[in-house]
């Protein structure tokens, strides 16, 4: 899943492509270098960022949906309002990627029943002007499951299809440091709820923390700064993370330059093919020798 940020001040790539037009292109070059979805959003959601209205959030996306639409692309819209979602669908999306798993508005679950889109239903706990403060967990990985699972019984009751949904564990978003480890490192957590999970660490706050580089403290009586990673800076290990999702049977990785995760991806799959074959030849060695009894000696 590539992303298209249509957004003045989003962390990643500081409007870049806010105009359509650039928008678009660089949607396309997404697909050229390997990505099956491109997800428009037109609200950022980096930490401390506050909202835009909803006429200007329709007005950055629906327009650019609708032309890489036109141009043979599978197109998901990156919103938390239900008014944006259904637009954006009736432009062509066919996936709907809500950060708040619809809690920010009380209308996605119906709109996304209505619609049929696939929906992405992220762990969220609050906007980006807030959700650091609500940084708190007994433990991180059995949280965020259990918050999931109520995500998807609410849904249900809204209409929405358990097959519709794709589970994201919410990297970043009320999860500054290194508690987004503990969620990768136990994506089974997630699986076992019975859904796909996308996972979208690209260019993220806690990849700067672990990449950083010290600056300074040189002089006796001074300390080091220790400065993160830019963002442009944390493409070689979002393709890491990429590479061992993939193998931890991850559905989709989201990212903002897709050619390296999608061949850390490609390297994934063969990694895993060649795994599952080596167990299923033991196992089918260990069931003839299980038929046949230990050899005489």
């Amino acid at each position: 899943m590539g992303v298209v940020n249509v957004t003045p001040d989003s962390f990643s790539d500081g409007g870049q492509w806010f105009e359509p037009g650039a928008a678009v292109q660089h949607g396309l070059e997404l697909l050229g270098e390997g990505a099956d979805i491109l997800d428009v959003g037109g609200e950022s959601t980096r930490p401390g960022a506050g909202r835009v209205p909803e006429e200007q959030e329709l007005a950055r996306v629906v327009p650019v949906v609708e032309r890489l639409v036109a141009a043979g692309a599978v197109v998901s819209v990156d919103t938390t309002r239900a008014r944006v979602a259904e637009r954006a669908v009736a432009a062509g999306a066919r996936m709907v990627n809500d950060v708040s798993g619809g809690l920010a508005d009380p209308d996605m679950g119906r709109a996304v029943a209505e619609t049929g889109a696939a929906y992405v239903c992220m762990h969220w706990r609050g906007h980006a002007d807030v959700m650091d403060s609500l940084e708190v967990y007994d433990d991180v990985v059995a949280d965020v499951r259990d918050e999931l699972d109520a995500r998807l019984a609410a849904l249900e009751a809204d209409g929405v299809r358990r097959e519709q949904v794709v589970l994201d564990p919410g990297l970043g978003f009320s999860k500054s440091g290194d508690l987004n480890w503990p969620l990768l490192a136990h994506l089974d957590a997630l699986h076992a709820l019975g859904r796909p999970v996308l996972v979208g660490a690209s260019r993220k706050r806690f990849l700067g923390r672990l990449l950083a580089t010290s600056r300074g403290g040189l002089r006796p009586g001074t300390t080091a700064e220790v400065a993160p990673a830019a963002p442009l800076a944390r493409d070689d290990a979002t393709a890491a993370i990429s590479a061992l999702a993939a193998a931890a049977g991850a559905w989709a990785v989201r990212v903002h330059a897709a050619r390296a995760s999608h061949d850390a991806v490609r390297v994934a799959a063969a990694w895993t093919a060649a795994r599952d074959a080596t167990d299923s030849t033991d196992e089918q060695t260990q069931q003839q020798t299980d038929q046949q009894g230990e050899p005489s000696r």
